[in-house]
Parts: structure tokens; C-alpha cells; sequence
């Protein structure tokens, strides 16, 4: 069942159009990839599905309910959580700080009292659940240092961390990997896989295309805001379009 539809979806800047009648859908339980050079309208479709964005023509579904014109809390609220292209934590806050702010989400805990502890009873929901994902991550060990003293690889799993703190259905993934060595990519890969056994839907929006096509079920390919190719990895590995589309003809 697809969890997350794109209906013809365009987005138009004045006369331009970064997105163009653009349609994908993410099945529920599945990672897939949203892939395409620079300037191809990815980040512009993570805007739209967010609500920081609202499309110029088109419908998103998530969960059989349109979002499109809803503002990104509410779409939050509803389950679809965003990582961001450049890391963005709470670089002065420990890491266990950083999670508790991902509890806000949750109704019954808002942001002052994750964290500055306002209800007792709240801040000790926040406090064993922002525990349990800093386990699951692998971060415990970590959760007194500031964001800002982690290496990379702990800095992207902490915003992983974040938005898991919020119980998302489906979470956003913007270039996870960029910027990775070799063992950091196998790691955050790992992490990724065990995020997703746990019933969370991903997209992922990424330029690594081995991470892309070790992790991904299903491929979306766009190409300066047009719907260039869908399929398996092993069909957009081998699709003439896209690799003319990244590499140039004759390539």
C-alpha cells in the first residue's frame, strides 16, 4: 500500500518551473530513492511534501489524507518527519538535549517542557523515551557531549536520532551520506537499514548512488523538475536516460 502519493505535483518559481506534473508513490515499510543532478527538484519536492512548500498545481497524499497547504508542524504531527542536507542540531545542547527536543512532536510533550523539564510527569516520559532512541542509535555512550564535538558520522546520527524521537511513519532522508568516508557511508547505511526494519518508511534523497542502490527498493528519478525514469535499481542502473542524464551522452 503507498503510504506517501505525488499527484502530478508542480511547483512554479515565477516563470520557472522547478517542478513539473511530477507523480511517485512510497510504499509503506519501504526505502526509496529520489534521485537526479543537481538542480533536478529534489530538494524542491522534500519542500513541497514537508509543507514548507505548498505545490502550484497537484495533490500529496500521505496515509490516504491530502497535505498539501497544511504547515509543516501539522505535517509533522501526522508522521512525516525531515533530516536535513546540512546537519542541523542544537550544536551548543548535548546529545541527549538534542533528542528531547525531538519529543516536542509527541502531543503530550511541547518543547519547553522537553527541555527545561516544566511537568514532571512529561519530562520523565521525554527523558526514557529519548533513552531508548539514543540505544538504538548507538549514541548513549555519547549523550552528555555536545552536538557540536561529534564527529560526522555520530552528528547524522543524532539528527536521525532527532527524528526519530518524534515517531514518525515516514522520514525524509536529504543527502545522509554527503561528505562521508568510505566506513562512515557502511555505518550510516547500517543505521538506515535498522531504522527502516522497525516499520519506518524512508526517502531518501541522495548523490552516493552506491549507498542509493544498496539501500533502495524503488527509484524516482527526476531531471530539471520532470519525472525522468521509475523502477528497481537494477532497471535505473541500466535506463539510458539516466545515465545520459548524470554522465552525458556518449558517456
Amino acid at each position: 500500500m503507498a503510504l506517501l502519493e505525488i499527484n502530478n505535483v508542480s511547483k512554479h518559481f515565477g516563470g520557472l518551473a522547478a517542478l513539473d506534473e511530477v507523480s511517485f508513490s512510497a510504499l509503506e515499510g519501504e526505502i526509496h530513492g529520489l534521485i537526479g543532478p543537481n538542480g533536478a527538484g529534489k530538494s524542491t519536492m522534500f519542500k513541497n511534501i514537508s509543507g514548507f512548500y505548498s505545490p502550484t498545481t497537484g495533490t500529496i497524499r500521505f496515509n490516504g489524507q491530502d497535505i498539501q497547504g497544511l504547515s509543516p508542524s501539522s505535517i509533522a504531527k501526522l508522521g512525516i518527519v525531515r533530516t536535513f542536507q546540512e546537519t542541523t542540531l542544537f550544536q551548543e545542547l548535548t546529545v541527549f538535549e538534542n533528542v528531547l527536543v525531538g519529543c516536542h512532536l509527541e502531543a503530550e510533550v511541547n518543547l519547553l517542557d522537553a527541555l527545561f523539564g516544566l511537568n514532571k510527569k512529561v519530562q520523565q516520559k521525554a527523558n526514557v523515551h529519548a533513552l531508548k532512541v539514543l540505544d538504538f542509535m548507538g549514541l548513549t555512550e555519547r549523550k552528555d557531549q555536545l552536538a557540536i564535538e561529534l564527529p560526522l558520522g555520530s552528528q547524522r546520527a543524532l539528527a536521525i536520532a532527532i527524528a526519530l524521537a518524534a515517531k514518525p511513519k515516514l522520514i525524509l532522508m536529504d543527502e545522509p551520506f554527503a561528505g562521508m568516508n568510505p566506513e562512515e557511508t557502511r555505518q550510516m547505511m547500517d543505521l538506515t537499514r535498522k531504522v527502516n526494519e522497525t516499520g519506518v518508511t524512508i526517502v531518501l534523497v541522495e548523490h552516493d548512488m552506491k549507498a542509493v542502490m544498496g539501500l533502495c527498493e524503488n527509484i524516482t528519478v527526476l531531471n530539471f523538475g520532470t519525472l525522468l525514469a521509475q523502477g528497481k535499481p537494477d532497471e535505473i542502473r541500466q535506463n539510458d536516460k539516466v545515465i545520459n542524464a548524470y554522465l552525458g551522452g556518449g558517456h
